[in-house]
């Protein structure tokens, strides 16, 4: 079943998702996924895509909204930070030709004047993107469009349990990461972060829709962008509950578990989960492209492959 309404032109679909009990996370992949667990959740609709560059556009022109990647950063917040660090901007994705260790920094660069209008930052702009999932989006800039559009960010059970679609199995599609050879979703294709099998220039986001949906008629639940959802980030799920009686229900994410930002050690920023993965998970580098991964984010930190979808629920 199936949801449509438009909001300011911003044409919202959503799908209903029925309720139930799931395993949530995983014992064999990474140790933040573990313990699997039972969870039950209520029904809820949830936008059958990402939200694309097209709705955030509309939802900016309705309201305004200027993206904290859009901000000067405040000195008060960031004490001790570099003063020429103290701009606009946001992190960009850049494929190197080799790399020298593990060291993140040599494929992603804090970009200047990088926003969701600029998602490459310098002169690059959004044509030909506009059903791109939109990216360069802080924790706060997801939840104030979906404020605005009457909806709400998922939990990541709400998140978990609809990329899953009903199946105990290791991706949102079943058991096999390519059945047949056939790309399911929008990963990188080669070797991360130096070599992509892709076309030329084709080793970032897609369109929303270009990949088969899961069970339940959802696009793009794995890779492309990860998806922001409204639970604090803790290191490990809550151990199962011993009695069937005692199994969480619609459970989200506690109290915020502040963490030392790495790019400035003095400054505490709390974390949110995200969910899904992106195009660059590879299965060389970061195997996160199934429902029961998970990824810490700071609140204040965009990206140029994160990305979120709403939901909405009946209570």
């Amino acid at each position: 079943m199936a949801l449509a309404f438009d909001t300011a032109t911003a044409a919202v679909d959503l799908v209903w998702i029925d309720g139930g009990t799931f395993i949530m996370g995983s014992n064999e992949h990474y140790p933040e996924e573990t313990p699997a667990h039972p969870v039950a959740v209520d029904g809820f609709w949830i936008e059958r895509t990402p939200v694309t560059n097209r709705q955030f556009m509309a939802f900016v022109k309705a309201t305004g909204h200027v993206t904290l990647a859009e901000k000067v950063p405040d000195r008060a917040d960031y004490p001790g930070a570099r003063p020429d660090m103290l701009r606009a901007g946001s992190l960009v994705f850049t494929m190197p030709k080799t790399i020298n260790g593990p060291d993140i920094s040599q494929w992603w660069t804090f970009k200047f004047g990088a926003t969701w209008r600029r998602p490459l930052g310098g002169l690059s702009d959004l044509r030909g993107k506009l059903d791109h999932p939109v990216v360069h989006v802080a924790f706060s800039d997801a939840r104030a469009y979906a404020e605005w559009a009457g909806l709400d960010l998922p939990t990541e059970a709400e998140w978990e349990f609809a990329a899953r679609a009903g199946m105990d199995a290791e991706y949102a599609w079943g058991d096999d990461f390519m059945p047949d050879g056939k790309a399911m979703a929008n990963t990188w294709q080669g070797v991360f972060p130096t070599t992509s099998t892709k076309p030329k220039n084709g080793e970032r986001t897609t369109p929303v829709g270009m990949f088969p949906a899961n069970g339940f008629g959802l696009h793009d639940m794995i890779g492309n962008v990860w998806e922001w959802t409204q639970d604090y980030w803790s290191t490990q799920h809550p151990a199962p509950a011993r009695h069937s009686c005692c199994i969480p229900s619609n459970p989200r994410g506690g109290e915020p578990e502040a963490s030392l930002d790495p790019r400035q050690p003095t400054i505490r920023i709390a974390r949110r989960v995200l969910k899904g993965g992106s195009h660059l998970c590879a299965p060389n580098y970061c195997r996160r492209y199934r429902p029961a991964a998970r990824h810490a984010e700071p609140e204040d930190t965009s990206t140029s492959h994160v990305g979120f979808r709403c939901v909405k629920r009946i209570q």
